[in-house]
């Protein structure tokens, strides 16, 4: 008798959802990804962790990435087996970057800002910037 091992690992859980360039668009971001990683079981650690990427990342989507009548989009992508986590928020405006600040900038040199994605680059793994032809740019925070 032949005896076939498989391993069943997990596939891999994806959400995609375009949402409006509002205050209201920015916040049902962070909570449709917080129901999502629920319903996916993800650990609580990690799911808090997103949350607070997501709403960063979102935000800045409605305030520096908004053109007049386009959204942004949110795509999430978990890897059970690996515990690891991608998120993405794509805008439309390719031509401003994201600065991340460097760890030792002191206080008063953000200004009012620039705090936010200094907490999301500590928050996860890896953050990046690529482009999102024709004219918008996805920033992409991996967490494990």
């Amino acid at each position: 008798m032949h005896q076939i091992d498989s391993q069943l690992s997990s596939p891999v859980r994806t959400f995609h959802q375009l949402l409006s360039s509002t205050r209201r668009g920015a916040r049902l971001a962070r909570l449709l990804a917080v129901t999502e990683l629920r319903s996916w079981e993800a650990p609580h650690d990690l799911t808090e962790r997103a949350e607070l990427v997501v709403a960063e990342l979102a935000a800045n989507a409605v305030l520096h990435g908004r053109r007049p009548g386009r959204g942004f989009r949110l795509a999430l992508a978990y890897d059970p087996s690996a515990g690891a986590l991608r998120v993405e928020v794509t805008d439309s405006r390719g031509d401003l970057a994201p600065r991340v600040p460097p760890p030792d900038a002191p206080p008063d040199a953000l200004g009012s800002g620039g705090r936010g994605l200094a907490l999301v680059a500590a928050l996860t793994d890896h953050l990046h910037t690529v482009p999102y032809p024709p004219s918008g740019k996805t920033v992409v925070a991996e967490l494990s």
